[in-house]
């Protein structure tokens, strides 16, 4: 149950994200827009709540409600920027909105720090109610898939730091005046890409 209530909130969330942008720029109402994405927290608190339930109701903690804790957590974390990474690219091919902004050397690095903070952000959350379900169990339950995920969460952040460190230690330079680059709306450079990247990554940890 746990696992397909988690598929629902992710599709659910692609949905309400689908709709509540196309309230904004399609039929050009920002007001029910807002009211729209306003109900993606929703679906974290319906999934915090159910998982909760299934523990109370004698359920042994495994690898389900591991991945509803890290789940919350992205959702916590990063949701909202994952509106806001989609609604400027919509915005820029669909509402005459202004490109994605590049960032090159030491604001990019600066760029992709803020972005870790947010998956360390992100797993730290999901470490904190992995272990107040551990807690809850207590000792005579079976928490080794709850620690499992915790050591996740560490290689998580672990990974998030190091691509943020490569942009200090190698910053990504500006291309030369010869050097054509990709329409903005496409470009994999553009210094929220590496959000998307992560962020399927932290789906399939």
């Amino acid at each position: 149950m746990i696992v397909t209530l988690i598929i629902i909130c992710e599709v659910g969330f692609w949905v309400l994200l689908a709709g509540g942008l196309a309230l904004r720029y399609a039929a050009k109402m920002p007001r029910a827009s807002v009211a729209v994405l306003l109900c993606e927290p929703l679906l974290e608190v319906v999934l915090f709540v159910v998982t909760a339930i299934d523990l109370k109701n004698g359920a042994e903690p495994d690898w389900k409600h591991g991945l509803a804790a890290v789940y919350i957590g992205y959702s916590i974390a990063l949701g909202h920027y994952t509106i806001k990474w989609v609604d400027v690219r919509v915005a820029h091919r669909f509402a005459g909105g202004p490109p994605p902004v590049k960032l090159y050397g030491m604001a990019r690095a600066i760029d992709e720090w803020k972005i870790a903070a947010r998956w360390i952000l992100a797993g730290l959350i999901a470490m904190a109610l992995l272990q107040g379900a551990a807690w809850y169990v207590g000792d005579d339950g079976d928490i080794d898939s709850l620690r499992m995920w915790q050591q996740r969460m560490l290689w998580l952040i672990g990974i998030n730091v190091i691509i943020a460190g490569t942009y200090t230690l190698f910053p990504k330079k500006a291309p030369t005046a010869d050097e054509p680059q990709r329409d903005a709306g496409n470009d994999a450079t553009s210094h929220e890409a590496p959000a998307e990247d992560r962020r399927a990554t932290g789906r399939s940890v």
